[in-house]
């Protein structure tokens, strides 16, 4: 009779073999950071999330110092904000809402009696309702803000600062309202001179530095002058004595 087959051993060295939940868990993508990941700092990495990290193989978008720049390059920055504008933006919306409610809730709870003590209507009362109107207006500006920061607009954004900060310094807070409208300041100045950077390069406006020339972006050469000078009338000069005679002659 043929000896019946024995199954052979599984040798010492074999990998067990690995139940369904353990393959499932092994095939999950791991979640340990990478060695480049661990050396950056925490303020990197929430910059990173903020703001759109920049390709470092990139070109850099702007020229050489004292070079003149382009119509594209300086319509696409003023078109948007930086990081650096874009980030103080995004800073300065929550921290306008926290200094909005601080201001409004300080006033109400300051708030004089409605009536004084013989009876009479306090002049220097001021309605509850005037002030929660008042903060919910402070609080849309301080989320007017933060869209116009996310959204890299930045003469909106110093409008809306400016409108913030002067709103504060009317109720006499002025340690609060002064840095915001510095800052509107700021980025209403930066984006003039945008402006009127993109105008000199479009040949709108004389360049500055130069010879005072209007130079216009096609052929690069001065535009004429539109002005018109009548020409000048000659004048006749009487004729002298002799040729009187000479003609009577």
């Amino acid at each position: 009779m043929p000896e019946a087959s024995v199954p052979h051993a599984a040798p010492d060295d074999a990998p067990p073999r690995l139940r369904l939940g353990q393959r499932l868990l092994l095939s999950l993508p791991t979640v340990r950071p990478t060695p480049s990941e661990e050396k950056v700092p925490l303020a990197e990495r929430v910059r990173g999330l903020v703001l759109k990290p920049q390709d470092p193989d990139a070109a850099p978008a702007r020229p050489t110092v004292g070079a003149p720049r382009t119509e594209e390059v300086v319509e696409a920055e003023l078109r948007r904000s930086d990081d650096k504008e874009r980030l103080i933006g995004l800073i300065a919306a929550p921290v306008a809402a926290v200094i909005g409610l601080l201001v409004t809730g300080t006033l109400i709870a300051r708030d004089p009696a409605a009536t004084l003590a013989g009876g009479a209507p306090n002049p220097r009362h001021v309605s509850v309702s005037l002030y929660q109107d008042l903060t919910l207006v402070v609080l849309a500006l301080a989320v007017l803000m933060l869209g116009f920061a996310w959204f890299r607009k930045r003469l909106p954004l110093g409008i809306v600062t400016a409108l913030f900060g002067l709103a504060i310094f009317n109720l006499h807070y002025w340690g609060f309202g002064v840095p915001f409208i510095m800052l509107a300041a700021w980025l209403l100045v930066r984006s003039y001179r945008l402006q009127r950077e993109l105008r000199e390069a479009r040949g709108e406006l004389p360049v500055r530095g130069g010879s005072g020339a209007r130079v216009l972006s096609g052929g690069g050469r001065p535009g004429a002058n539109k002005r018109y000078t009548p020409p000048a009338p000659t004048r006749r000069t009487a004729p002298a004595k002799g040729d009187k005679e000479r003609r009577a002659g």
